[in-house]
């Protein structure tokens, strides 16, 4: 969620905050707004599709910070859109921003993109470092807020919703926590994060000690994820706010400020929505009452009890009860093991795919991976599919339909793809949802080999961490239009092989053995690395193509985590992909070959290239 301009106002004035040490405590994490800041400050390459090593190491810095502290932090993401779909209009918008920012940066213009697989490496960092967390089933700030007020903590994030929100511990925006700046500290207590917290007294006191219980009314009425406030100009047009109105320069904040002191008079928020509806016609006060009651209830901390899943692993709410999916489904969403774009396909049928930097006059580079999110559809849809056609009067031969929003050029449309009939072989006796963890590894195994075009046995020679790479990049080569060039393959797999180089030389495990010669070639791997690129020109075809295998390998996870990941997980955080390594590689194979012998002084590491070429060629 987010109260438009209200993060601005806090900010400009800086006397709404007390300054915080932060150590030995509990504290509750906005996961989105955590991966969202650290992806903006680790120096992401947003042009050429991500970086996600460097975003990995941001992550395991961060954690590490807290550890020196002694704080222990609890991470909550947001889940899907849950069943009721309210904030659809606003994510619509978002995508559409979203599209403008990928096109402006395809034609070289600045701006931030959240490269496509940064959630699944947070996520994936999570797990690896041992961090507590747990995925909503939607909207995550209520669950946020409840628990933190459970424990007595404090809230991390940088959603201005924690402003409105009545938390026992307050709120500490990230742009105010210097987790790269640990004090010492002095005497015992030992060292600590500096840090600001909000103050919501201070806050009322400059509005004319404005009651705390008003400020979800504030929050609604001046606009936020749920509510647009257009639904209430009428109400804006004809009321006198103390300190003018929207017009002028300050714009929003006039307005924002107005209101909240048109708001001080009152003491409790029934009161104050009685003297909003005066201003109404007749025939419009019950819906926008009723508008108004249910929105603020978005401010009121959820009674979903996280602490008991951080306990022992149980997550319940009513919205996951009413939803009637299979439990195995309902713990794999709460322990990040599937998706949200898997809970939107089942629940909703309709699914938001993420722009790239793209060529926006060629098709979505989400539309090479379409065969493989018909299969996911196939799979989950299926059941319902044949409880509807179990009844007389229902029976339809049609298979369930999904909405996709995609781009079309320059545009978001929204497109309805049909779920795939699944294979002869994989029948629904084989893969009833409900009972998919019980179908044998070999058959499930297979439909994942059969969506993406490739053989098991094809596969034996790979590393079993790199199996669904390579796997996906055979589907890439098949499936991408336009083709695929060679020098693109070779830059793809050599950037594969560099992160098995970086893992082994820097992975902290003793049991992964690094001979000599594999630390040569890393070091000399480096010191290419340093070198001044010559051609430094931006290939937006190149863009387009590896955007195109980034959207294979996301459905390759999604799918792989759906059939209970009969190939095992890739290590997304190891270097598997880095934008601006795959783009420089390319541009110099182009023009001197021999970068193809890069890692020639490991034979481990020629090997590992030329089994995958040899592979994927085949």
């Amino acid at each position: 969620m987010g109260i438009q301009g209200l993060t601005g106002f806090v900010e400009e004035r800086g006397a709404f905050f007390t300054e915080l040490r932060v150590r030995d405590t509990k504290l509750v994490i906005d996961g989105s707004s955590l991966y969202h800041q650290l992806c903006f400050a680790s120096a992401v390459d947003f042009r050429r599709g991500g970086d996600y090593g460097p975003f990995a190491a941001a992550v395991r810095d961060f954690f590490g910070s807290l550890r020196a502290c002694r704080v222990a932090p609890f991470v909550v993401l947001d889940g899907g859109r849950g069943a009721d779909d309210r904030k659809l209009p606003t994510l619509r918008s978002r995508a559409a921003e979203r599209l403008r920012a990928a096109h402006g940066l395809s034609r070289g213009d600045g701006g931030c993109l959240v490269p496509l697989l940064t959630r699944e490496v947070f996520v994936q960092a999570l797990g690896r470092l041992g961090v507590p967390f747990v995925q909503c089933f939607a909207e995550a700030d209520r669950e946020i807020a409840g628990l933190a007020n459970r424990w007595g903590c404090p809230v991390l994030s940088l959603d201005s919703d924690f402003y409105i929100f009545e938390l026992a511990a307050g709120y500490c925006p990230l742009t105010h926590f210097q987790w790269q700046s640990v004090c010492a500290g002095g005497g015992a207590q030992g060292c600590y994060v500096p840090a600001r917290c909000f103050s919501v007294e201070r806050f009322c006191g400059h509005f004319s000690h404005l009651k705390k219980s008003l400020l979800p009314l504030f929050a609604v009425m001046h606009g936020n994820d749920y509510l647009d406030a257009a639904a209430l100009e009428v109400f804006f047009s004809k009321v006198r706010l103390p300190r003018g109105c929207a017009s002028g320069r300050w714009g929003k904040h006039v307005r924002l400020q107005g209101l909240l002191s048109w708001l001080s008079q009152f003491a409790e928020p029934a009161e104050a929505v009685d003297n909003v509806l005066k201003y109404l016609k007749k025939h419009q006060r019950e819906e926008i009452r009723e508008l108004l009651c249910t929105s603020v209830e978005d401010y009121t901390p959820a009674d979903v009890n996280l602490e008991a899943f951080f306990q022992n692993g149980k997550y319940e709410c009513e919205a996951a009860r009413k939803a009637d999916l299979p439990q195995w489904v309902l713990d794999a969403l709460a322990q990040g093991k599937l998706a949200p774009f898997i809970s939107d396909a089942l629940i909703l049928r309709s699914t938001f795919l993420h722009v790239q930097v793209e060529n926006m006059q060629r098709p979505s580079a989400h539309s090479t991976a379409l065969p493989i999110r018909r299969v996911i559809y196939g799979l989950l849809l299926k059941a319902s599919q044949n409880n509807e056609a179990a009844s007389p009067s229902k029976q339809t031969s049609e298979l369930p339909v999904v909405c996709e929003f995609d781009r079309l050029q320059k545009t978001l449309k929204k497109t309805f793809v049909p779920a795939a009939s699944l294979p002869t072989d994989f029948c629904d006796d084989h893969f009833p949802l409900d009972k998919l963890m019980e179908v044998p590894l070999s058959h499930r195994q297979m439909l994942l080999l059969e969506t993406l075009g490739v053989k098991m046995s094809f596969l034996e020679s790979i590393p079993s961490h790199l199996q669904l790479p390579v796997a996906v990049t055979c589907y890439w080569i098949c499936s991408s239009e336009p083709k695929v060039k060679l020098h693109q393959l070779k830059a793809l797999l050599l950037m594969i092989v560099s992160g098995e180089l970086h893992r082994i030389t820097n992975d902290p495990d003793p049991t992964v053995v690094c001979a000599e010669d594999d630390s040569i070639a890393y070091n000399e791997f480096l010191k290419w690395k340093e070198k001044k690129l010559q051609n430094k020109d931006f290939d937006l075809d190149a863009a387009h193509s590896f955007s195109q295998w980034q959207c294979c390998l996301q459905m390759g996870l999604y799918l792989n985590q759906l059939l209970c990941t009969p190939l095992s997980e890739p290590d997304l955080s190891s270097r598997l992909y880095s934008g601006t390594l795959v783009h420089r590689l390319y541009q110099e194979l182009k023009s001197t070959p021999s970068v193809e012998d890069l890692f020639s002084s490991s034979p481990k590491m020629t090997q590992l290239y030329q089994v995958l070429l040899n592979t994927v060629e085949s």
